[in-house]
């Protein structure tokens, strides 16, 4: 792998991921509500690894088959991310923006850029930067090692896109049932894990990242889907939902309790 053209496409895509989160900030102030921002949290990730390719094919580098196996992938998770983002959001303000508007002590709108935009820029180009490497590797992953990690890559985000997918149907599914409001989802892979939504985003992100695995260069990334599996565990994911949803719905703990925290497992009785 040439590193001086990789380089080349990090800062080619992190200029391009710069704009685009510089743009959505531009819509969130003509609409009135920055709930947008997490909408184009998953397209972001499209955004990279199209930007990577084309840098890549551009200066003549890359498998053209992992390639656009990794934008393939990218794009159905990042698409169906949005489009269930948009449709949970709807035109409602995200209380958690308002919090933090309501620090701003000068400009809200520089404030906001500061606090939510630039930060999840930064985060979103850190963890995707395998989509980067997977675009600029040389070789082709038609057979031998290359090609089992390949298919071991698919199989793990094909497991992390059901969970994802899945958890987010039952869920929007229970929601919508009046008799269900207060309660807790313990149906379906709920039962299970008390995030299957979580544990299938970090699937996705480890699947994304095994195709870049059968050279040592990927494994110099590892840390990518390693950040990002902590941060939906103890982070911004899991840990946050679980204390939020003990103060607001009746019968949690006892879900805690019972219900595997990440990983699914059958549930304790």
């Amino acid at each position: 792998m040439d590193w001086g053209a990789l380089g080349g496409g990090v800062v080619v895509s992190s200029v391009v991921l710069l704009a685009v989160f510089t743009g959505t900030w531009l819509l969130a102030l003509r609409l009135g509500r920055h709930s947008v921002v997490d909408v184009v949290w998953g397209l972001g990730f499209v955004v990279v690894a199209l930007v990577g390719l084309l840098t890549a094919r551009a200066g003549g580098h890359g498998d053209l088959g992992r390639q656009l196996l990794v934008l393939g992938l990218t794009a159905a998770w990042g698409v169906r991310l949005a489009v269930h983002i948009g449709r949970r959001n709807g035109d409602r303000e995200d209380p958690r923006y308002e919090q933090i508007a309501a620090r701003a002590t000068g400009s809200v709108a520089a404030h906001l850029y500061r606090r939510v935009y630039l930060p999840q820029t930064v985060v979103l180009f850190a963890v995707s930067l395998p989509l980067l490497v997977a675009a600029f590797q040389d070789g082709a992953a038609t057979s031998g090692w290359p090609l089992v990690v390949v298919l071991l890559g698919v199989l793990v985000w094909s497991v992390g896109f059901t969970f994802e997918t899945v958890g987010d149907w039952q869920l929007e599914r229970f929601k919508a049932d009046p008799a269900n409001r207060g309660r807790v989802n313990d149906l379906g892979l709920w039962r299970y894990t008390r995030h299957p939504n979580y544990f299938g985003d970090a699937c996705v992100m480890w699947g994304l990242w095994l195709p870049t695995a059968a050279h040592w260069s990927g494994w110099v990334f590892v840390v990518c889907p390693v950040l990002m599996t902590l941060n939906l565990v103890k982070g911004s994911g899991a840990a946050m939902t679980d204390k939020r949803m003990r103060s607001t719905r009746e019968g949690f703990a006892e879900y805690v309790e019972r219900t595997s925290g990440f990983v699914p497992w059958f549930p304790r009785s």
